[in-house]
């Protein structure tokens, strides 16, 4: 295999496929040679594993999963990434590269087709720009895999890996933590891609839970939630009134069924006590009606 860690010959690689960086799909390509079987390795890549990959590039992280994997499903949204990955990678049996957008794919299915018998994870250096949409899609999906290990932002890892009640938390993060378990792996400088960015980047891990949190309605769940961390810095009373359109009131009243003091700010409140608004809120409502 090519020496992709080397920008000369990543340049040269390019440049014969006619290939430019497109900044619309935050295009940057790991060179530092250290990280990329740490991710393999921490991912979950081994003897007895599928892994999905999202976002290969020129297939740098891909070659690491190859070599431990029993199989290595990617998946590319840019086309002209397809034949540099046919030339990169041609000498892996175990790989199947996807030209697709991975928010439109039936995630299942391909699991279903492609790895069975296998214990899947997916591992992926997303686009900043759209980190937190296949973060959801991959959670939301209820997707049988072990665990989702991921570059991101280093902002964005600390707001996904935030404990809630921190002033870090936000709606993504009791999102990822209602279907899984985060930590962060390590930290990768900007001076590890071509081209560099402008911002440094984490390893983070996902375990997915086998049980979620006990909620009686997920979507009024997560769309309370969405709703006062809107308005994260105003107290909680006036967050659930403001955020869900009722009285303030009947907004006091749940509280009080959820044991929740008006006067706290909503990014103070951990996942029992967002559970116990849900419920409330239900009961509350009902009565009203």
């Amino acid at each position: 295999m090519q020496n992709l860690h080397d920008p000369a010959v990543i340049k040269s690689l390019l440049a014969r496929h006619g290939f430019t960086f497109s900044k619309k799909l935050g295009q940057n390509f790991l060179i530092n040679p250290t990280v990329c079987p740490r991710i393999a390795e921490l991912g979950n890549a081994r003897e007895g594993s599928g892994i999905i990959e999202i976002g290969p590039g020129i297939g740098v992280l891909t070659n690491e999963l190859c070599k431990c994997a029993d199989k290595v499903v990617a998946i590319e949204l840019d086309s002209r990434l397809i034949p540099i990955l046919g030339e990169t990678l041609s000498e892996h049996r175990n790989l199947k590269v996807v030209n697709a957008d991975v928010l439109d794919l039936d995630l299942r299915r391909l699991i279903a087709e492609e790895f069975e018998g296998l214990e899947v994870s997916v591992c992926a250096n997303l686009p900043y720009y759209i980190t937190s949409p296949i973060i959801m899609k991959l959670l939301e999906d209820r997707l049988p895999i072990r665990t989702i290990t991921t570059m991101v932002q280093r902002e964005a890892a600390a707001r996904l890996c935030a404990p809630l009640g921190s002033r870090e938390a936000g709606a993504v993060t009791v999102a990822v933590e209602f279907y899984s378990e985060a930590k962060k792996l390590f930290d990768v400088s900007r001076g590890s891609f071509m081209p560099s960015p402008q911002v440094d980047s984490s390893v983070i891990q996902l375990s997915i839970r086998e049980n979620t949190p006990d909620v009686p309605n997920e979507a009024l769940f997560f769309r309370i939630v969405r709703g006062i961390f809107t308005l994260r810095r105003k107290t909680i009373l006036n967050a659930l009134s403001g955020s869900m359109g009722i009285d303030k009131p009947t907004a006091s009243r749940v509280l009080e069924r959820a044991g929740i003091e008006p006067v706290r700010r909503p990014e103070e409140l951990d996942m029992s006590k967002l559970t116990a608004l849900c419920r409330a809120y239900i009961a509350e409502t009902v009565c009203l009606d």
